[in-house]
């Protein structure tokens, strides 16, 4: 018989107990604006947050006139923000000029607009990190299949659900958290 394991005993953890403890906290995660500055995520205690990965040239870019007209008419209780990306098949090539300009003349996007970042594979920001893994969100691991996935984050920060891109900003599925 082992003296140490008599003495320490067998402690049983199961997959929940791993997940809570690794669990981190989405206000913590560093990100820059799309000027290259911090984004305090913070600052959004109290507000639901919609993360999308967006892209200039693809077929769901007009969700940008949608996801402006959610961010406007939940503006009381929601954060909408952009996050450019150009994994799935190059479809936001510019610079952080070009893809403001492009937002805002195309569609008068006002909402707030991160830096351009990888949003799966190796180089995954900690943000889509936080977002599709189940270790440290606490709730679900997911993976972002193409360009305008939305992740919604509710007012305490916590993981809520995602939606792949056919679901448009307006969909019930979404604005029945907000409403």
């Amino acid at each position: 018989m082992n003296p140490l394991k008599t003495f320490i005993g067998t402690i049983t953890v199961s997959d929940d107990d791993v997940v809570q403890k690794a669990k981190e906290s989405i206000y913590e995660i560093k990100i820059n604006n799309l000027q290259g500055k911090p984004i305090d995520l913070s600052a959004f205690k109290g507000k639901y947050i919609l993360f999308v990965n967006v892209a200039s040239k693809c077929g769901f870019t007009p969700q940008y006139r949608q996801l402006e007209k959610l961010s406007q008419d939940y503006k009381d209780n929601l954060v909408v923000i952009g996050v450019p990306c150009n994994q799935f098949g190059n479809q936001e090539p510019g610079n952080a000029d070009e893809i403001s300009e492009f937002c805002q003349v195309n569609y008068g996007v006002s909402f707030l607009m991160t830096e351009k970042i990888d949003v799966s594979g190796v180089n995954q920001h900690p943000l889509y990190r936080w977002l599709t893994t189940k270790a440290v969100n606490g709730k679900k691991t997911t993976k972002v299949k193409w360009n305008f996935q939305k992740y919604l984050v509710d007012k305490e920060g916590e993981f809520l659900d995602y939606f792949y891109s056919i679901t448009k900003p307006n969909n019930k599925r979404i604005t029945s958290y907000l409403d």
